[in-house]
């Protein structure tokens, strides 16, 4: 009889046990939410995982890189990152013609922020590594700053830098 009680005690046990767990593990599903490189900027993007590995794709593909400096709590950073993953072409021109890494924290390369640390803020790099200081946005004190108001001129110097990859390197 002893037996019997424990073995019912024992199965009780395990089945409360597994069930307690599928329960914590479908709670946790649920809650998390998946994380790519893009950040929101374009999930159907390559996107490089550190500036040293953009700049090794961008010297083997000879592609021009673009590297958006942002922050997650921004209005602004957010603002332009909803009109850049909204824009079709952007989105296309990105896909097929640069290589991309978008960064909220700033890298050691002081050529990154040639007139300051600000965000939101997108410079281009050329396959040689040089960082295309004559590629800007409209604002005198924040040359690489863009604005949702701002995603045709941003598209026009994304077909800018693929220009100057072909005829100047």
């Amino acid at each position: 009889m002893v037996k019997v009680l424990l073995s019912i005690l024992l199965v009780l046990v395990v089945m409360i046990s597994i069930m307690g767990k599928t329960q914590k593990a479908a709670v946790k599903k649920e809650r998390r939410v998946p994380q790519t490189l893009s950040k929101g900027w374009g999930d159907q993007l390559i996107w490089a995982q550190t500036y040293e590995e953009a700049l090794f794709w961008a010297r083997s593909k000879n592609k021009p890189l673009m590297v958006i400096f942002h922050l997650d709590d921004c209005p602004h950073s957010q603002a332009l990152k909803k009109a850049f993953a909204e824009d079709e072409k952007i989105q296309k021109l990105a896909d097929e013609n640069f290589v991309l890494l978008n960064l909220v924290h700033e890298t050691t390369d002081k050529h990154l922020s040639p007139d300051g640390f600000y965000v939101p803020r997108i410079v281009f790099v050329d396959p040689s590594m040089v960082v295309r200081a004559d590629i800007t946005g409209r604002y005198s004190n924040r040359k690489y700053a863009y604005e949702p108001s701002d995603i045709k001129l941003l598209l026009s110097n994304m077909e800018r830098a693929i220009k100057l990859v072909k005829t100047e390197l």
